[in-house]
């Protein structure tokens, strides 16, 4: 229960060092993990058995606390190699059992000493099935996580400052985790016993628009033999075409599309004018539907997770699929001429789409799998293929 406002912080007997408060006032005790302090955001799980690492450093979690429902986190350990981008993106985590000790020969750091030095805040100690229920059913709540070595918390500061938070809806978080100069990119996937590798030899040049690119994404495309530019999430197109590229690549991001939207939309409605290969996935792909007149809405509980079953409706063919994304495009809103290709399994909701008659499509999901399957690395094969069509 919430302890009166007019009470000095007070240390449970219990000997927590952490607690998780929700705006509605729900507690939710433990021991902490990572840095000291206290973060606000969006409550969220995500259901993947591996790659936490990947997931933490996702900029596409930005705003938001991750509550892992597997209950053994920590036990790959922490490396250099396994981010997806130079700092976290997400603001917390929430996990059942204490930090399992490192257990993998890539481990270069335990991952409490990693979520010290990039100053997460988290707990462990809770059920975590509690919790993941709470949000399927009532949706995603508004949370404080707070880590103190003493134990000592003001319960009713960190509901305030719950449910004082604006929550995800209306806000732009793309500019947060975007790149803030234009810079080029030929790091290739990573593989057993020779790490990544190097596109010394681009045969296409594809500009990727960063509203919040994971690495791995950017290393399928130089893999896929792109000389790769990746761009601010607010460049204009004609920013875009000052670089001349055969095609362009919409990034995954954070926050609300309709918000990111204000400025990404007229650039890609450019774009669309001038018949260039356009591929966007998770927001990008939220984004593009907007450009071609959709609308999008904030889902009840998102998808998150390395195990969604997506339905490919032209081809009748299932991919188990890595997402992460708390919005979707209506299906109802979809324009004359831009067809539906993808549908989730789990909910019906809108997967993928094409412009007919035109060289662009989009995913929701994660083709880059990082963490997760690897059933859909095709799509970036069909990238380039209508770039190398386009140029015949």
């Amino acid at each position: 229960m919430p302890e009166s406002p007019a009470s000095p912080p007070t240390a449970p007997k219990t000997g927590a060092t952490a607690a998780l408060v929700l705006a509605d006032g729900t507690v939710f005790r433990g021991r902490g993990i990572g840095a000291e302090g206290a973060a606000v955001g969006e409550l969220c799980f995500n259901t993947s058995i591996t790659g936490y690492q990947e997931i933490l450093t996702d900029p596409s979690y930005a705003g938001q606390v991750i509550c892992f429902t597997f209950p053994h986190i920590g036990n790959v350990g922490a490396n250099d190699e396994d981010r997806e981008a130079a700092s976290p993106a997400a603001r917390g985590l929430v996990i059942r059992a204490d930090i399992t000790e490192p257990a993998n020969w890539r481990a270069s750091a335990h991952l409490d000493a990693w979520l010290r030095g990039q100053n997460l805040v988290g707990i462990a100690g809770v059920d975590t099935r509690r919790l993941t229920r709470r949000i399927r059913d009532s949706g995603a709540p508004h949370v404080t996580v707070a880590h103190r070595a003493d134990g000592r918390f003001d319960i009713e500061a960190l509901r305030a400052q719950a449910a004082a938070w604006p929550g995800l809806e209306g806000m732009d978080l793309a500019k947060e985790v975007s790149c803030t100069q234009t810079y080029g990119w030929d790091q290739t996937q990573w593989t057993l016993g020779e790490g990544y590798g190097t596109q010394e030899a681009p045969q296409r040049h594809v500009v990727a628009v960063d509203f919040g690119a994971k690495r791995n994404i950017l290393r399928c495309l130089a893999a896929a033999g792109c000389k790769v530019t990746v761009v601010p999430a607010s460049s204009s197109a004609e920013d875009i075409l000052r670089h001349n590229p055969d095609g362009v690549f919409l990034s995954n991001g954070p926050g609300d599309p309709a918000a990111t939207g204000a400025y990404a939309v007229p650039a890609i409605r450019t774009l669309l004018e001038k018949d260039l290969p356009v591929f966007g996935i998770c927001l990008g792909h939220q984004i593009l539907a907007l450009a071609l007149g959709a609308k999008t809405a904030k889902m009840h509980l998102g998808h998150r997770g390395a195990n969604h079953p997506v339905k490919d409706l032209e081809t009748g063919k299932v991919e188990i699929t890595c997402q992460n994304h708390g919005f979707e495009v209506l299906r109802g809103s979809l324009p004359a001429g831009v067809t539906e290709t993808h549908s989730s399994l789990f909910d019906g909701s809108v997967e993928g789409l094409r412009v007919e008659g035109k060289p662009v499509f989009s995913v929701q999901y994660h083709p880059e799998a990082s963490p997760g399957p690897q059933d859909s690395h095709y799509l970036f094969d069909r990238f380039v293929k209508m770039i190398d069509e386009g140029r015949s």
